[in-house]
């Protein structure tokens, strides 16, 4: 509430909803009209800037063009784009913003997180993955004495920098069971009017280390989209096993996959080769597969990296990074070569495993420009696809694609002039609109 009483300005004034906090905050008087308007299932958006086109010199992109529209919304979809009209007193003056695609998080625990609380860093690890599973396990069952509010927390510093999707792994084990899973969905449903998710059941402590296998065949019955895993041959000593049970599991339940994969050495490698065998055998899983972090990719050699990255995508398989720094470089730009679906999410935000977390798929985007050199017009602005999964304004060739009459209304509108230096400056989100609910 804070957040919104301070800086939810923008388009909407300081407008505060039920959906965020608890019982809506007092607004100004003066922006009474506008959360009228705007709480209406159709209203009209004016001095909207979006973008055009791009401009070129001697062949290359040197500018982004940009023009102010009116955008209607109606029941949730975006109904029209038309030209501006300043002076319409119906509605709703968007200020020249810019309005984007609004974000999605395609990796993170909602589940299990300290924000929220009092502040807590990360303690000295020991004994690795095995050695956070036995963490885990002691602090699991306190943690969830209060996880569905925190993580509503969670959910609302995503909001506040402009994400309204995520995909969120949910821990499924014999520590807590299946009561991760029946509080996060608690949480989500109170926070449906505004954020939309979709589920990895998650066997963090192993398929068969800590004997998950039970309760991940009941979890894969229940309101979730993806069956997940961990280090198939570090925790559960065998790749093919711990794969094929995976495998299957989707298959037997209509479900993707999404595995996260640590693992750097030569059973990274196998574990990565194994999955492709296995989703070109069933081709019903192409391009609803995925592999979080994939840390062994960084480690191959170049020639070694292309024939992978051409093998995912062919198998319609994605990576879904957080873009790490350091040692551990990630060759994105191969995988984009190939048209590798790639994806990113925060992934841990002020937890047991990791202190630092913004809450910002932008700053991952900024964070993947700095690394690869996307400094020119045209990288930053296709940079901005990391943040909104792969939906970008302007197609390649500078045609408009986004917004069109139809869309669901889903947007951000940021203080920046153009896609490019949103992703640069990391510029600051001024407004969230989710299937037309404006959230600030």
């Amino acid at each position: 509430m804070d957040f919104l009483k301070k800086s939810g300005l923008g388009l909407m004034g300081m407008v505060a909803t039920q959906g965020l906090s608890g019982p809506a905050a007092v607004i100004d008087p003066t922006n009474a009209i506008i959360l009228k308007e705007a709480n209406k299932s159709s209203y009209t958006l004016k001095n909207v800037l979006l973008e055009t086109g791009f401009a070129y010199q001697d062949e290359e992109v040197i500018r982004t063009k940009t023009d102010l529209f009116c955008v209607t919304i109606s029941d949730g979809k975006i109904s029209h784009v038309a030209a501006n009209k300043p002076n319409d007193l119906n509605a709703i003056d968007a200020k020249g913003l810019l309005m984007l695609p609004a974000f999605k998080d395609m990796h993170i625990h909602l589940d299990k997180t300290f924000y929220g609380g009092e502040w807590q860093a990360v303690r000295k690890r020991t004994g690795g993955v095995k050695g956070m599973i036995a963490l885990e396990q002691q602090i699991l069952p306190e943690m969830l004495a209060t996880s569905t509010q925190r993580a509503e927390k969670l959910i609302e510093l995503l909001q506040s920098q402009g994400t309204s999707f995520a995909r969120s792994h949910v821990n499924i084990e014999p520590t807590s069971k299946l009561q991760s899973l029946i509080n996060l969905q608690k949480a989500l449903e109170n926070k449906a009017s505004g954020f939309g998710a979709e589920l990895v059941a998650f066997p963090q402590h192993g398929v068969f280390y800590t004997d998950s296998v039970s309760y991940m065949k009941e979890a894969a019955q229940m309101d979730i989209d993806f069956i997940g895993g961990v280090d198939p041959y570090s925790l559960d000593g065998a790749i093919e096993k711990t794969m094929d049970f995976t495998v299957q599991l989707a298959l037997d339940n209509g479900k993707g996959i999404d595995i996260h994969l640590h693992e750097s050495g030569e059973s990274g490698l196998k574990t990565v080769e194994y999955l492709i065998q296995k989703v070109n055998e069933n081709p019903i899983l192409k391009n609803k597969t995925y592999l979080s972090h994939c840390f062994v990719l960084a480690n191959l050699e170049p020639t070694k990296q292309e024939a992978i990255a051409e093998q995912l995508s062919a198998a319609g398989i994605g990576i879904v990074s957080t873009i790490p720094f350091g040692k551990l470089m990630m060759p994105i730009p191969t995988l984009y070569k190939h048209n590798v679906t790639v994806l990113t999410g925060n992934d841990s935000i002020i937890d047991h495993w990791n202190t630092f977390g913004s809450g910002s798929v932008l700053q991952k985007a900024n964070v993947m420009a700095q690394l690869y050199g996307y400094s020119t017009e045209f990288l930053l602005s296709r940079s901005l696809k990391l943040a909104t999964a792969n939906l970008l304004p302007l197609d390649d060739n500078g045609a408009q694609q986004w917004p069109k009459a139809g869309d669901t209304a889903n947007m951000v509108l940021i203080d920046a002039s153009c896609s490019a230096e949103a992703v640069s400056r990391i510029s600051p989100v001024k407004s969230l609109i989710h299937h037309g609910n404006v959230l600030y």
